[in-house]
């Protein structure tokens, strides 16, 4: 699916012929976008625009790390961004192409913050009246601001966690750990990657004098999401140790309580075991209710005694 916006407003569903046009005549710039590309988008991007086969590679097979690439005319970007699903994160790359006459975004998965943005530049269509270069920036700065969103939740998330653990320590609980602390290693992978890339931003030949301070800002914003990342992974580590600290101690005190259970039972099982031996003699000398009475009194003093020592002694 296709969007492209101007000066003149947007246009949904641009035909290849259209933005040729707009390319051969150059009056206005306008920033283009390609959601889930099939291959008259890629024959677009190729034949239209003229963008090397290898930035199409790239859109195609996932994986790739934030750059930026400069070809003749234009300039190649990769970023990322992530969505919090279901308790686990999602991260998505999103392609960008700027020149100096248009905005290219492709993004293979719907992107609720470009959505969002093409709703605000509807409602206020003098935003893209400023400039290109500010249309790029508030395209990267809505692509940017959408990891503080997900940060939030892996935050929420982790304090639940931590909560949880602390009531009741779970397996399910330790395996949410894993998930959240690898997820939380890819972005600080990512956003260490473009924090290289905006540094290039904001002291390359892209960015126009008056548009560095607004590429900064995006800097100072990535910067954060850095320093958040990195304590949202401190919190997790500290989560772990919560989760190893509170099971060794509920196996201390289970493994306590058993230990005084079978202590408060040796000396029981020594005296039955003493008086139930079949000697003859012994047999003999224990008949009575008298000697019944001494040894259920010998044994309840026993147990009495024990447990007195074990209050004392803090273990019950």
């Amino acid at each position: 699916m296709r969007q492209l916006i101007t000066t003149a407003g947007p246009l949904t569903e641009p035909t290849p012929e259209a933005l040729a046009t707009s390319l051969r005549v150059g009056d206005q710039g306008f920033w283009l976008d390609i959601e889930q590309p099939d291959d008259s988008d890629y024959a677009l991007l190729q034949d239209t625009f003229g963008f090397h086969p290898l930035t199409l590679e790239d859109i195609r097979h996932q994986n790739q790390r934030p750059k930026l690439e400069d070809y003749e005319g234009y300039a190649f970007v990769v970023l990322f961004t992530a969505d919090w699903e279901g308790g686990d994160v999602r991260i998505r790359e999103q392609h960008l192409y700027l020149s100096r006459r248009y905005v290219v975004s492709v993004h293979l998965e719907p992107s609720p913050e470009l959505a969002e943005l093409q709703s605000r530049i509807r409602s206020t269509p003098e935003l893209t009246r400023r400039s290109l270069s500010f249309l790029f920036y508030l395209v990267v700065d809505k692509v940017v601001d959408g990891l503080f969103t997900v940060l939030e939740a892996i935050d929420d998330e982790t304090d639940a966690l931590q909560d949880s653990i602390v009531r009741r320590p779970t397996d399910e609980a330790l395996s949410q750990i894993y998930r959240l602390k690898r997820a939380v290693v890819g972005l600080r992978k990512n956003l260490g990657a473009q924090q290289d890339l905006f540094q290039r931003l904001t002291t390359g030949s892209l960015a126009e004098p008056d548009m560095t301070v607004y590429f900064r800002d995006v800097y100072d914003h990535i910067v954060r999401q850095h320093e958040t990342v990195d304590s949202l992974r401190d919190l997790l580590t500290s989560a772990m140790d919560v989760y190893l600290s509170t099971v060794s101690n509920r196996l201390n005190d289970v493994v306590r309580r058993l230990t005084v259970i079978a202590t408060l039972f040796m000396p029981l099982t020594f005296i039955t075991g003493f008086f139930g031996m079949n000697f003859s003699w012994l047999v003999s000398h224990i008949t009575g209710a008298g000697t019944f009475a001494l040894g259920m009194g010998l044994m309840l003093a026993t147990v009495a005694a024990q447990f007195v020592y074990f209050r004392r002694q803090g273990w019950v």
